[in-house]
Order: structure tokens, then C-alpha cells, then sequence
């Protein structure tokens, strides 16, 4: 990859993490960058496309490892636990190129689900939905005791989750240093993480309370 195409990368990533997409313009990330908008348009074509390519960088480290993570966990009786693990486990990968790679990641990810951006969304669905349909169905294997329904939505309200921890993971250190005067890195966060939203999936099936009155 070409210096240039690497900083117009790093710079949008940044970008897009804190400000979102819509809020980031051409303009902001060429002056980050220290490139013009030119050597833009030659390497990305248009700022959709640039935010297709910050995902997927990503997706791309870690596509490979999801897959055979899956694949194997299809072949056997499942924990949510062992689901969730293979799940998170790539986020370690990440961390280890720069601290705050990871969180930018659950940022992304966390913007990439709640701005308008159905380009992105239907990006993401040709290429790596089969990686979700894996995991959906490993999910539905640990937990054959809930609905369709109930999976949907606990598996959305964990998304949240996720999102908030890992993404805001340097203020839960910094936090957890204060407070408790316990020092933790981003092994240390999974550890808490996974049996939390493991326990969350275990629970029985809601019952929906009607209103009689």
C-alpha cells in the first residue's frame, strides 16, 4: 500500500471514530492527511467509497480468524461462552498494532449501525454477511431454550455493549485504576466482558408483562 493511501487511511479512520461520518468532510481529513483532494479521488474515488475502505481494513485482519473460529465451533456442541470468545478474540489483534486501534473499530462499528449510511450497510452484507449468519447460528445452538425473537433482540442489546466497553475501554482502565486500584489491559476487559454477556444470553425467556388495565 502506497505511503499516501496509507495516511488519507489513518487519517479518515480517526476521523470518522470521533466525529462520524457525516460530521467528517473531504476537507477535514486532506488536511489531516497533509494531501489533496486529488490524491483522493485517485485512491478512493469518493468519500463512500473511503468508508468502505476504513471498514474494511478492519474486517479484512480479522475476516480470516472469524471464519475458522466458526467453522470449528459448527462441528461441536456449543457454549456462549466459546461463541462469544471466538467473537471477541480478534479485537486482541487489533489492540496489538496501536491501543487505540481497537477502540476506533467499536466506534466504527457502533456508527456504522446508528448513521444513515445504507451503502456501508449493504457493503458489509455482501461481503461478510456470511460471517454474521455463522454467528447468529452458533448463537441459536447455545441457547436453543430462546426464541427467534428474544435472540434478535439480546443479541442487538449486546452489540451495545460491546460497543461501550471497547470502545470507551482506555476510560474503564483509567477508571478501574482510580477506583480500585486495578490495572487491566484489554485481556483483562474480555475477561469481565464475556462471562457478563455470556450470563446475558442465559437468562430465561422474557415474558412480556401485559397491560390489564
Amino acid at each position: 500500500m502506497s505511503d499516501t493511501k496509507e495516511k488519507i487511511l489513518n487519517a479518515a479512520e480517526v476521523l470518522f471514530a470521533e466525529q462520524g461520518f457525516s460530521e467528517t468532510s473531504m476537507r477535514i481529513i486532506t488536511s489531516v492527511a497533509q494531501v489533496n483532494l486529488a490524491a483522493v479521488n485517485y485512491h478512493f474515488g469518493s468519500k463512500k467509497d473511503l468508508i468502505q475502505a476504513v471498514i474494511d481494513r478492519f474486517f479484512i485482519k480479522i475476516a480470516g480468524h472469524l471464519e475458522t473460529e466458526f467453522n470449528a465451533l459448527s462441528k461441536q456442541q456449543v457454549t456462549m461462552e466459546q461463541v462469544l470468545t471466538a467473537l471477541l478474540q480478534p479485537i486482541k489483534v487489533i489492540d496489538k498494532d496501536n491501543p487505540d486501534r481497537a477502540a476506533n473499530f467499536m466506534r466504527l462499528l457502533g456508527r456504522a449501525y446508528t448513521e444513515s449510511q445504507g451503502h456501508l450497510k449493504v457493503f458489509l452484507s455482501d461481503k461478510y454477511g456470511h460471517l454474521l449468519e455463522k454467528f447468529t447460528h452458533l448463537v441459536h445452538l447455545a441457547n436453543p431454550n430462546l426464541g427467534k425473537n428474544e435472540v434478535f433482540w439480546r443479541l442487538h442489546f449486546m452489540l451495545g455493549t460491546m460497543v461501550f466497553a471497547m470502545a470507551g475501554h482506555q476510560a474503564l482502565r483509567d477508571i478501574a485504576e482510580a477506583d480500585l486500584n486495578e490495572q487491566v489491559d484489554t485481556d483483562g476487559i474480555l475477561n469481565y466482558l464475556i462471562p457478563f454477556l455470556t450470563a446475558s444470553m442465559q437468562t430465561e425467556q422474557n415474558t412480556r408483562i401485559e397491560d390489564n388495565d
